[in-house]
């Protein structure tokens, strides 16, 4: 499956546990909602991912990428140190040319 690079890039900072680099592919006041809770803007985005990649060390396999205009899904495989681990999710993105301005994940 041929992604593109800037979602080859999330998802690798994610696998990376890079929180830093992970923020960067948002833009400045983007938004992610994610069990229940949302963040906005690259600090806040960063220190989620940070604290969810320390406590369950999360690693992603996409399995499928649509996109569509600014709209895109994409559906992966996350393993981790969490109860049912591995699970799909799917990551509803919005996008700003290459940068996320929106996040919303389920299950």
């Amino acid at each position: 499956m041929k992604l593109p690079e800037n979602i080859e890039g999330f998802i690798k900072a994610q696998n990376d546990l890079d929180s830093t680099a992970f923020a960067n592919y948002f833009t400045e006041h983007a938004t992610v909602s994610d069990e229940g809770s949302s963040y906005s803007g690259r600090e806040e985005i960063k220190q989620w991912i940070q604290e969810a990649t320390e406590k369950y060390n999360m690693q992603l396999t996409p399995i499928d990428f649509n996109q569509t205009g600014s709209k895109g899904e994409l559906t992966v495989e996350v393993s981790g140190t969490f109860p049912g681990s591995p699970i799909v999710m799917n990551y509803h993105l919005e996008m700003d040319g290459s940068s996320i301005s929106s996040l919303h994940i389920t299950d």
